[in-house]
């Protein structure tokens, strides 16, 4: 079966010419979300008073625990628990669409940053789950009023944390349409107060900066404290430098 479409087909000239006129504005775009991630990074943070407590495989957790020795915390909170469709054998279709898109967590990992998940269901169907369908980040239980408390009660949505010790502070929250766009390394640091933490950032004075691609690694190959290695300094130094030379 043929679909009613309206196209639009050109020679190969045009079409590159049509591009280059979108790619102006895509430009600008990135450097729009470039500037809005830098109002992220200059929110004020909201003490967390409470104390909550989570069930998770290693028995319970505070919220401090969920840190996992890390700075920085993001919270997703998923939908599998009595009452949603799919229970108990599925979580929720939407919340289960933004599982499978998060990236391995090592990357946020050696940002100092955590990725969980958090729904109310206990810790063996939690376990099942993520064994059925291949998801490896890490997932509490939900055991108190955590959920109504930022923003999650009744729906799903991602919020953002920082420590200092053992307090801790709220920095963001994005929900509905925000979540669309999570699951990368760069949508969620992005998300942070800290951000990416790369030289190029507009970032308060302070805050933790390196060099761009320098900390990248294999998601395996990470080690803590190690200095960036040699032959990849020199490989993407070089994709800089011809990248700023193609943008002009």
């Amino acid at each position: 079966m043929t679909l009613a479409m309206k196209t639009h087909v050109v020679s190969e000239n045009e079409w590159e010419a049509a591009r280059q006129q979108l790619l102006v504005k895509e430009k600008a775009n990135t450097r729009a979300r470039d500037a809005l991630a830098a109002e992220r990074r200059r929110m004020p943070w909201m003490a967390v008073e409470k104390a909550y407590a989570f069930d998770g495989p290693k028995g319970k957790a505070s919220l401090v625990d969920l840190f996992d020795g890390r700075r920085q915390l993001i919270v997703y909170r998923a939908f599998f628990e009595p009452g949603v469709h799919g229970w108990p054998e599925q979580a929720c279709r939407g919340c289960s669409m933004v599982a499978d898109q998060v990236a391995h967590v090592a990357h946020l990992n050696a940002r100092d940053t955590t990725l969980v998940f958090a729904s109310r269901a206990p810790q063996a169907d939690i376990a099942r789950l993520k064994a059925r369908m291949g998801w490896q980040m890490p997932w509490y239980t939900i055991t108190d009023g955590f959920d109504a408390d930022f923003g999650v009660g009744e729906w799903h949505g991602t919020n953002a944390f920082i420590r200092d010790g053992d307090k801790v502070f709220r920095t963001y929250f994005i929900k509905s349409r925000g979540d669309e766009a999570m699951g990368s390394t760069w949508s969620y640091l992005d998300i942070t107060a800290l951000g990416r933490q790369e030289e190029w950032e507009d970032s308060p004075e302070g805050y933790p900066q390196t060099p761009p691609y320098k900390w990248w690694n294999w998601h395996d190959n990470y080690a803590p404290d190690a200095a960036p290695d040699k032959k990849w300094a020199e490989v993407s130094d070089a994709g800089e430098a011809a990248m700023r030379k193609q943008n002009g």
